[in-house]
């Protein structure tokens, strides 16, 4: 049995969300510059510019790349012979939260009512979710998930008759509908299968793989190159001001279901796509 500390949980998870903001990761960087050789348009070209410009100011005078530091979600992968020492889990990622959003001056953009619209005050409660692992070690990971792609997320019970075409046609739709309100070029995160809630849960997930990596199913791995096409086809471009570049990758997560149900979700990253990651 492998014992991690609370306090280190709290210190990491602060890491984590003060990086996620200020530090724009590699593979969306990579993406951006590969992006301005394709781009068509020259307004298109010029905000793909302007994008890495502004990350580069962001990491190199440790200020949020975005004004919305987002809702921070985690998935943990959590090896099943880790004992945490001095609280649980949970309130440690919170209060890693806390730490983290007051220390980097980050936005505090959850309130704890939907109705009544009061701010908490310290960015939590955090939107956790644990998977249960073989092995000895904590594998944390966090993004900042922004209101405005989020917000234009969508998830719909299809029936199984509707099959593949009926798949791509929701999310291109999805896509569509929501033009520069996503803050384009966008990550397109889709969980296909599960029932009502998982799918959305793997929607989500599908944003935390790697830009430019395919999934491990041929099938699948066809069917996120094919809807890259087929979203950059759409005209939206950067910031919506028309371009060849819409999404800068589609990710697809899948999981069996119900023998009457075809769920799809399709999450919407916009350009900051923050996530980072760390191992205790």
């Amino acid at each position: 049995m492998k014992k991690i500390l609370y306090q280190d949980i709290v210190e990491k998870v602060a890491e984590l969300c003060i990086s996620a903001n200020y530090d724009l990761g590699k593979d969306v960087l990579s993406a951006f510059k590969d992006a301005i050789n394709k781009e068509r348009s020259e307004i298109g070209k010029d905000v793909l510019k302007q994008l890495i410009r502004n990350a580069d100011l962001a990491t190199s005078n440790r200020v949020p790349m975005c004004q919305d530091t987002g809702v921070a979600v985690f998935i943990v992968e959590y090896g099943q012979e880790v004992f945490v020492e001095g609280g649980t889990l949970h309130d440690a990622i919170n209060e890693g939260v806390k730490k983290g959003y007051r220390d980097g001056f980050l936005r505090n953009s959850i309130v704890s009512h939907p109705l009544e619209r009061k701010n908490t005050g310290d960015n939590t409660p955090a939107v956790i979710h644990v998977e249960f692992v073989p092995g000895n070690q904590l594998k944390i990971m966090m993004t900042a998930k922004g209101g405005g792609a989020e917000n234009m997320s969508r998830l719909k019970m299809l029936m199984p008759s509707d099959g593949i075409e009926g798949v791509k046609k929701f999310i291109l739709e999805t896509v569509e509908e929501a033009g520069p309100n996503a803050c384009p070029p966008l990550v397109v995160g889709i969980g296909i299968g599960g029932n009502f809630e998982y799918c959305a849960y793997l929607a989500k997930k599908a944003l935390f793989n790697p830009i430019g990596e395919r999934s491990k199913l041929p099938e699948i791995a066809k069917l996120e190159e094919e809807l890259i096409v087929e979203i950059n086809k759409l005209g939206i471009g950067p910031q919506g001001y028309g371009g060849t570049t819409t999404a800068l990758d589609v990710k697809i997560e899948m999981a069996p279901c119900h023998i009457a149900a075809l769920p799809v979700a399709v999450n919407l990253n916009c350009h900051a796509s923050r996530h980072k990651e760390a191992i205790l």
